[in-house]
């Protein structure tokens, strides 16, 4: 037996110390380094409105189309008729039979090639799905997007080996569930400080430690998880990924968590004690885990802003129906100004994130474009945007939109779950990468080519040599990009004239902002380099600015993008460019506002407040109230071991 968990060592005593530095290093080597296709919104941050590689609007195969719009019709039905989302959220649990029948759908298999029994759907059609299934539970949407979109499925598609694919896919194409398991808890987008350890033993490695927020972890049969191998002769080490049977011996499914939204999410915490793995289930070599996982989510990211369109959708029908029901002072609360802005914003929001998830869709489709960026703003712009779409929601609903559905029922209402969605979409700022980290990703990214020929000039750690060698570089690549950010066609009157056409909202306007934005953008980002530089990187409120900004010229080139496809599709052309021109006005308008915040904000007094609130300076202002939190320590202890507490993992059969 081990010992009681009060006398175990804290779980910050076995996570690895490593300094700011070397965290840092570890995240910087697992990112891909290299640009090997052109990137839309890489060339954005560069000051080059680069529109000729999304316009004209990428298009699905015909078969493709085919395919997807039956399998979306067979979905539909089933959720129809066989998904009870009130009742997912009152027993806080997905049935059984549910997860069954869709298994005999094949929606596990959706991005599965058909040669292993999958249904082979393109990214474009696999979100659409999402954003369907979602909208009916979105539970269920969590659990199909956990199962595919960074689970087992993804990693092996583009890193197994043809024997891990050819024994793990069928499988997870209409049988096993699968999951991800890198969060620790005392590790969440650190991945340096990495506990959990894969130790080689002949032709295994044996697997110790404890797996924090495993989303479909209680119910998984197959998991992939990260996990620290040591560096020993023949081992080169480091963080790997491995496949992992999740009835193995020494695997226990501590606890099924539960949240303030998304009940029905199938969430745990898996503890590994001595868990043997075969050699054959680890993913590519030794040490490339972390990079499995970041490629992994350059696709992966998709899944949640398609269901956050999903949300938008939802919202927009609620607040159409409701608001031409309710008066107030004799008409209706949507011929209010102070409603209506609302539900404008919902409806234009709504087009222009659909036009992202669509454009970023196919282009991953393609593979033409290196998206990696496209796809975290996707996902940065969805998040936020569908929470703050749901919280409006809730204003627009009034009282009504504070009171549960099944309180609405019960006194003869309409039972609108608008209190759930704002729940079930908060979490959406904080999965698969908080705003705060994706900013700093995201950014990280963009400054790429500054690095690349001036990044050893601020290298504190780079001899004179290196510095003198990088400061020719610099020279070169400036005195060349530099001049090229003073003019350019967004201040050409007349230019992008198809975006004009005759009896249409003219988004011409709108594009040539855009191009004059994106050039302001990389002058505003040199100019912070030039002043900050090896500080830059502490100017995290800076830095969010900047890709915020990026995140809005993106929706507006996509929106206007896709206004135009339908347009040209004769499919609601008109009402799509209406919607373009509310989008793009709304959106100019928080350019602008951060455009301004760049320079002038309150930055250096918070970095003041915050050191006096941690040394606690402030302690006066906590004073007259009553903490109602319980005992215990912050972070959950997580040291090795046999676990002391009952396996609540329940595989679906």
């Amino acid at each position: 037996m081990s010992a009681p968990s009060a006398q175990r060592p804290s779980a910050r005593q076995h996570t690895p110390k490593v300094s700011e530095r070397e965290a840092r290093q570890v995240a910087e080597d697992a990112r891909e380094r290299d640009w090997h296709k052109p990137g839309f919104a890489k060339e954005l941050f560069l000051g080059r409105f680069r529109l000729d590689l999304i316009h004209p609007h990428p298009l699905p195969a015909g078969e493709d189309v085919r395919r997807g719009e039956e399998f979306l019709s067979r979905l539909r039905e089933f959720c129809d008729s066989r998904v009870d989302g009130a009742l997912i959220e009152r027993e806080a649990r997905i049935p059984d039979e549910v997860v069954n029948g869709l298994k005999e759908l094949g929606a596990l298999g959706m991005k599965i090639d058909v040669k292993y029994g999958g249904l082979g759907l393109t990214q474009v059609y696999y979100n659409k799905a999402l954003a369907l299934a979602g909208s009916a539970s979105p539970a269920i949407g969590a659990l199909l997007s956990a199962h595919q979109s960074i689970g087992v499925p993804q990693p092996l598609k583009t890193f197994g080996s043809q024997e891990q694919k050819d024994t793990f896919l069928p499988r997870l194409a209409r049988t096993d569930i699968s999951a991800f398991l890198l969060t620790e808890p005392d590790v969440g987008s650190d991945p340096a400080r990495l506990a959990t350890s894969a130790v080689p033993d002949g032709s295994d490695y044996v697997l110790d430690g404890v797996k924090l927020w495993t989303t479909n972890g209680v119910v998984a049969d197959l998991l992939v998880v990260m996990a620290r191998v040591p560096k020993s002769e023949g081992h080169k080490g480091g963080i790997t990924a491995f496949v992992v049977e999740a009835d193995s011996p020494g695997i226990t499914v501590e606890n099924r968590n539960a949240f303030m939204g998304l009940r029905g999410l199938e969430n745990g915490v898996t503890r590994f004690h001595q868990v043997r793995v075969p050699a054959a289930n680890r993913i590519g070599p030794e040490g490339a885990g972390l990079k499995i996982a970041l490629t992994t989510l350059n696709t992966g990211r998709l899944s949640l802003p398609a269901m956050c369109v999903g949300s938008g959708k939802w919202c927009l029908k609620i607040a159409r129906e409701w608001s031409a029901v309710r008066e107030q002072w004799g008409r209706p609360v949507a011929r209010h100004e102070a409603v209506g802005s609302k539900i404008s914003f919902i409806a234009a929001t709504t087009f222009a994130l659909e036009a992202v998830v669509d454009l970023a869709s196919q282009m991953a489709d393609e593979d033409r474009n290196d998206i990696r960026i496209e796809a975290a703003l996707a996902k940065l712009l969805g998040s936020e945007m569908g929470c703050l779409m749901a919280d409006e929601l809730v204003q627009i609903r009034g009282g009504r939109g504070f009171e549960t559905a099944e309180s609405l029922a019960a006194r003869g209402e309409r039972a609108v779950p608008a209190e759930q969605m704002l729940r079930d979409m908060r979490i959406n700022r904080i999965f698969e990468g908080s705003t705060e980290i994706m900013h700093l990703l995201i950014a990280r990214e963009a400054v790429d080519a500054h690095l690349k020929v001036a990044g050893d000039i601020i290298d504190p750690d780079k001899p004179l040599s290196a510095k003198a060698k990088a400061g020719a570089n610099a020279a070169g690549f400036y005195a060349r990009w530099l001049p090229k950010l003073v003019a350019g066609p967004g201040q050409l009157p007349g230019t992008y004239p198809e975006f004009n056409p005759p009896g249409h909202a003219d988004l011409s306007g709108h594009l040539r902002y855009v191009e004059r934005s994106s050039r302001k953008l990389a002058r505003s980002t040199f100019y912070a380099m030039s002043r900050w530089q090896g500080r830059m990187e502490t100017k995290q409120g800076f830095l969010g600015r900047i890709v915020d900004i990026g995140a809005e010229l993106f929706a507006m080139s996509a929106a206007c993008v896709r206004a135009e496809l339908l347009r040209t599709g004769d499919d609601h052309g008109r009402e799509a460019y209406q919607l373009a021109d509310a989008f793009c006005h709304q959106s100019r308008v928080r350019v602008e506002e951060l455009f301004t915040r760049l320079w002038s904000n309150t930055d250096e007094l918070d970095r003041r407040v915050v050191e006096g609130v941690l040394s606690g300076t402030y302690t006066w202002l906590e004073e007259g109230i009553i903490d109602p939190s319980g005992e215990g320590p912050w972070i959950a202890d997580a040291t090795p071991g046999p676990s002391t507490r009952d396996n609540v993992h329940r595989p679906i059969r």
